[in-house]
């Protein structure tokens, strides 16, 4: 497991600040999910590891509809940072 790869955008100083706001919980959301990604890809048969990413991805998927709807700026700028989600193309 690459430990390197997952993201570090935000100080030590501001994870004490903002642990409950909801970029900061989306951003730990993201980095656990890719976490258990990773830990999938070895171990396939991995049924709680399957089970706990699908709750994982539930909550961070009720969060950032519930920040696109408060704030669409705010939510821009957070799937910018994290490369989550593809642009829409019509």
């Amino acid at each position: 497991m690459v430990k390197n790869s997952f993201i570090s955008v935000i100080s030590q100083k501001q994870k004490e600040e903002k642990r409950g706001s909801v970029e900061f919980q989306v951003f730990s959301f993201t980095n656990k999910i890719r976490r258990l990604t990773s830990h999938l890809e070895l171990h396939r048969k991995d049924y709680l590891s399957q089970r706990g990413l699908r709750k994982i991805l539930g909550k961070r998927q009720r969060l950032l509809a519930y920040l696109s709807k408060k704030n669409r700026v705010r939510y821009k700028e957070l799937i910018g940072q994290l490369d989550i989600r593809e642009p829409k193309t019509h």
